[in-house]
């Protein structure tokens, strides 16, 4: 922490966590935007629906590459610098994605996007540590996950109106409007977090030192596995959401939002009560309450696809809901275990921590989705898979860690 902290930020501190969040939705909010206006894009440059995928995977895996490096960047540089050229980045690979001509640069300008959405949200995560001790920093990530939740409920809607009142290239403008935004709101209001007795020198060999703790340490490969990769067997669903909701369910693309509101009310309710239990109630002890919502939402979701024959989004959605719901409840305390697992290098803690997850959802979204998203009881079982992978990394590690 900070030495210096109470001295940098004389506001309420939900107005930090607002502005972090900010910086945190940046790169689901660039994802949810797009996906009603898929088909229509595809049409409008004559992209095939593989091709089309290809966005999204070149956008997460432009995130996961960058995201080993934003932290360590911001261990060095400060955290100011980094965040202000990563959305400085984002507002001109959004103008390059409205002005793409062809797929092949759309899915180039979507990758630069990526590469740059994650500043923001790495980086915060390492603010909020240095300017607060654990039981006040998880309230303050739970806080963030609840603001942070409005977004992608949102986005949806927006990039559904903006698609059928104007045109796809209009939701690429729009988020050019919320990246330059946010760059003018950063650049007068955040401040430098990293203490000067913090900053690590930006040498390779120190680099190296550091990825490789970091990396072959069990632990916290393990602490990674277990926040990161049950999100996916949410994230799959929204992956999914043209097939799943427009093919299975048959929404249409401005119905989409029962989905995404239904969820993200899961995440900020849960993250809601991650914070009042911050304290209070032993970390370990909220994590497991939070798998084991997980658990029982994926075999009610497994039974249902399994037993009935014919989807409908009033059986269909709740279960994903209270999935997200059990997720935010325990990530919370997961990050804070992650990030105290380095205490002299949060930044690369953060970075390696979100690399692992955006690979994980770069695999999802361009090898796993399009290869279930024809069956609903696939997407079911392949849900229940991540989370089998997050519980067994848990109960591996919670007795290894302080």
């Amino acid at each position: 922490m900070n030495p210096d902290a109470p001295s940098l930020w004389r506001g309420p501190r939900w107005t930090l966590a607002l502005l972090l969040a900010g910086l945190g939705t940046l790169g689901p909010f660039s994802i949810d935007t797009y996906l009603p206006a898929f088909d229509g894009i595809a049409r409008s440059i004559g992209a095939t629906p593989v091709e089309m995928q290809q966005t999204l995977s070149a956008y997460l895996f432009g995130f996961a590459a960058m995201n080993l490096f934003h932290g360590a960047l911001a261990d060095s540089f400060g955290r100011r610098p980094v965040v202000l050229g990563g959305l400085a980045l984002f507002t001109l690979a959004s103008v390059g994605c409205a002005l793409a001509p062809s797929i092949g640069w759309l899915i180039t300008f979507r990758a630069l996007q990526g590469m740059s959405a994650g500043a923001g949200m790495v980086v915060s995560r390492a603010i909020i540590r240095d300017m607060f001790p654990p039981a006040d920093a998880q309230r303050v990530m739970s806080q963030v996950t609840i603001y942070f939740g409005v977004a992608p409920a949102v986005a949806p809607m927006v990039g559904g109106f903006l698609f059928v009142h104007a045109d796809w290239h209009s939701i690429f403008w729009f988020l050019a409007v919320v990246g330059a935004l946010l760059t003018f709101i950063n650049w007068r209001r955040l401040p430098e977090t990293l203490h000067a007795s913090h900053v690590q020198p930006f040498e390779a060999g120190n680099l190296m030192r550091g990825y490789w703790q970091l990396g072959a340490s069990p632990r916290f490969i393990a602490l990674c596995l277990a926040s990161g990769i049950p999100f996916n067997g949410m994230f799959l669903y929204v992956l999914a959401a043209p097939a799943w909701l427009g093919g299975h369910l048959k929404l249409a693309p401005t119905e989409f939002f029962w989905f995404f509101c239904l969820s993200i009310g899961g995440i900020m309710l849960g993250a809601w009560l991650s914070g009042r239990m911050a304290g209070r109630v032993e970390p370990r002890a909220q994590i497991r309450r939070g798998l084991n919502i997980m658990v029982l939402a994926t075999l009610i979701n497994v039974a249902l696809n399994a037993s009935l024959a014919h989807p409908h989004w009033a059986w269909a959605l709740p279960p994903v809901a209270l999935f997200s719901f059990g997720w935010s409840l325990m990530v919370p305390a997961v990050t804070i275990k992650v990030l105290d697992l380095a205490p002299d290098r949060r930044g690369m803690a953060s970075s390696l921590q979100a690399c692992v997850g955006s690979v994980a959802n770069g695999l999802v979204a361009g090898v796993i989705t399009p290869l279930v998203m024809h069956s609903t009881l696939a997407l079911a079982l392949t849900s229940a898979a991540f989370l089998g992978i997050g519980l067994v990394a848990w109960q591996w590690v919670k007795k290894r860690v302080p």
